[in-house]
């Protein structure tokens, strides 16, 4: 039975060329993820922080690289898209920045970031998310992106609500984390917002 529309994003869009590395414009870069940043990841990874508002630990640096791995290869199945966030002079981790869940067929996916504990409070998580959804709106023709975080996680509210998605509402106990089931919100940005 055929389909009444056509693909938003035809198979292919992603991975027929290599991952670009962005710009920010004010010093970060989002690059490819490289083996050697396993060290970094698995020290993100022993905040207290990050062991709140994310469903993995990292135990081991071998385990950060299989993570890594992981990460790279997803750009070539265009199901994730994984960037690190690195200052653009020294070229040290700040954070990660990501599309998850890509339906290339909907033009929809989902942006998820962290910073490392030395990088909060410096605006890194939004400037890296801005420019991720200028990339993924306007350069690669996405209709939909999505954030979701729990609604008790106020940083990353804010930082939904700097980068210009929108709070859509509440899903109700949608997301299973270490202390139990939170209520997430649920913010987007569409073509032309």
């Amino acid at each position: 039975m055929p389909f009444l529309t056509t693909d938003v994003l035809p198979a292919g869009t992603l991975s027929r060329a290599p991952q670009p590395t962005l710009s920010t414009g004010d010093g970060l870069v989002l690059r490819p993820w490289r083996t050697e940043d396993a060290p970094a990841v698995h020290r993100a990874f022993q905040d207290p922080a990050m062991h709140q508002w994310h469903v993995r630990a990292a135990d081991s640096e071998d385990e950060a690289g299989g993570w890594i791995e992981e990460w790279r290869q997803a750009w070539t199945g265009e199901r994730d898209a994984q960037w690190a966030v690195a200052d653009e002079a020294t070229d040290r981790l700040l954070g990660r920045v990501a599309l998850r869940d890509i339906v290339l067929a909907d033009g929809v996916a989902e942006v998820a970031y962290w910073t490392v504990a030395a990088a909060r409070g410096q605006g890194v998580a939004a400037r890296a998310t801005v420019t991720l959804a200028a990339w993924a709106l306007d350069g690669i023709g996405f209709h939909r992106l999505e954030l979701t975080h729990a609604t008790a996680n106020e940083a990353s509210c804010r930082v939904a609500a700097k980068t210009g998605f929108t709070l859509e509402g509440t899903k109700r106990s949608a997301g299973l984390h270490r202390d139990g089931w939170h209520d997430m919100h649920l913010h987007a940005r569409v073509q032309g917002d």
